[in-house]
C-alpha cells in the first residue's frame, strides 16, 4: 500500500502522485468512483471495457439469446410482436 500527502487546490481537485497512478495503471481519462466515509475519501478505479470486450459480451449474449428463444418456440419474425407487446405495458 502506498500513503502520499496532497494537498487540495481551490477548485477542489488534488493531484494523484505519479508513482501511485502508475501503480493502479491510471492515466489520462481513467474513471474512478468517489466514495466517501466520515472523513475518508476513496478512489476506486472503473475499468472500462475495450470495444473487443463489449462485442465478444455481445456475441455471447446473441448466442444465449437465440438458445433461449429457440427452447422456447421464439421464432425471429415473432420479435416485433413481443416488442411492441411488450412496449405497450
Amino acid at each position: 500500500m502506498t500513503v502520499e500527502t496532497v494537498k487540495m487546490s481551490s477548485k477542489g481537485q488534488v493531484v494523484i502522485p505519479q508513482n501511485v497512478r502508475e501503480a493502479i495503471n491510471a492515466g489520462e481519462g481513467s474513471i474512478f468512483a468517489v466514495i466517501t466515509n466520515n472523513d475518508s475519501v476513496i478512489l476506486k478505479k472503473i475499468k472500462t471495457p475495450s470495444k473487443d470486450e463489449l462485442i465478444n459480451d455481445l456475441k455471447k449474449i446473441a448466442v444465449e439469446a437465440t438458445k433461449r428463444a429457440k427452447k422456447l418456440g421464439i421464432k425471429e419474425e415473432d420479435m416485433s410482436k413481443l416488442v411492441e407487446k411488450s412496449r405497450r405495458k
